[in-house]
């Protein structure tokens, strides 16, 4: 799944949990993109219901495209971005490992050693599947590379979505990337929640279909809403689909988490989430007795967020 799980061979219950991720950059704000992979990387921690980062390092590559003050100035902001979020999740970034590359990486790897963990095989039938964050980045932070590079996709689009249109949703996607899923984290324990993934490459229904397939029991994910960022569902189908938000397919950066928790607890953990967040969480599926699969309902419900 998202993280290695290590039983310990001395400490009974302990497990050392590890994880590392990297990526290109997708936004033009180098500081910002440093909260990006720092939250990114923490984010298949926190799915485990791991609160406490022990340790992170930070994986970083400045580009040959780049002139030498270009890399300086954006190298320095990724590592200060990197490091700030690292310190509001409670942890340090103590090392790593910077390169040379054509394009730019970052990314990172964070650790845990601990007791207090949830592992992501627990799903039972009639739990109800919460989602943290919209999707829709991918397609809100390359529609507004179309505006500003004034690329043909562009045209498509510009008869239904004004340029307000557009930078509303890159900001908001921004805040949405570079936010912690250490709340979500924490309230899987208060909720007891049965399992968990974050949603990022493979999309909504790529990594619930990862979950479906990790379970002890055989049980089904359905998913039933899909809340995105607004406008993206439109942008996606004036460009043939390109991105498959709908069908679940899009991939996310830093997404949300999706969780497994019994129905019952459902409701008190948007209530719990949106007091401590200020955002909105919401239920986007159940699970049911099945065959380790995951599927997106004929007509689900759409929420612009």
């Amino acid at each position: 799944m998202d993280c290695s799980i290590i039983p310990s061979k001395k400490h009974k219950g302990f497990a050392m949990i590890s994880t590392t991720d990297y990526f290109f950059p997708l936004v033009n704000d180098p500081y910002v993109m440093g909260k990006i992979a720092c939250a990114n990387v923490l984010s298949d921690a926190y799915s485990n219901g791991v609160t406490d980062i022990d340790n992170m390092l930070m994986i970083l590559s400045s580009s040959r495209k780049l002139t030498s003050e270009e890399n300086d100035v954006c190298m320095r902001l990724i590592i200060k971005g990197f490091n700030d979020l690292a310190k509001e999740a409670g942890t340090e970034v103590t090392g790593g490992q910077t390169v040379k590359n054509d394009d730019m990486l970052l990314g990172g790897v964070a650790m845990s050693y601990t007791n207090n963990y949830i592992e992501p095989y627990g799903a039972l039938p009639g739990d109800v599947l919460i989602l943290t964050k919209p999707i829709g980045t991918q397609v809100s932070v390359n529609v507004n590379q179309w505006f500003d590079l004034k690329q043909p996709f562009a045209e498509k689009v510009k008869p239904h979505l004004s340029q307000e249109d557009v930078t509303t949703a890159y900001l908001k996607s921004m805040y949405y990337m570079s936010s912690l899923n250490l709340t979500a984290a924490k309230l899987m324990h208060e909720f007891n929640a049965h399992a968990a993934t974050d949603i990022t490459g493979f999309g909504l229904l790529g990594h619930a279909q990862n979950l479906a397939t990790s379970q002890r029991l055989s049980v089904n994910l359905e998913i039933h809403t899909l809340p995105a960022i607004q406008h993206m569902l439109k942008v996606d189908s004036l460009v043939n689909n390109m991105f498959k938000l709908k069908d679940g397919f899009s991939a996310e950066t830093s997404g949300g988490l999706l969780i497994a928790l019994p129905s019952a607890s459902a409701n008190q953990f948007i209530q719990r989430f949106k007091e401590l967040t200020g955002n909105d969480s919401w239920i986007v599926g159940r699970v049911l007795e099945g065959e380790r699969k995951a599927y997106i309902v004929d007509s689900p419900t759409l929420v612009e967020v």
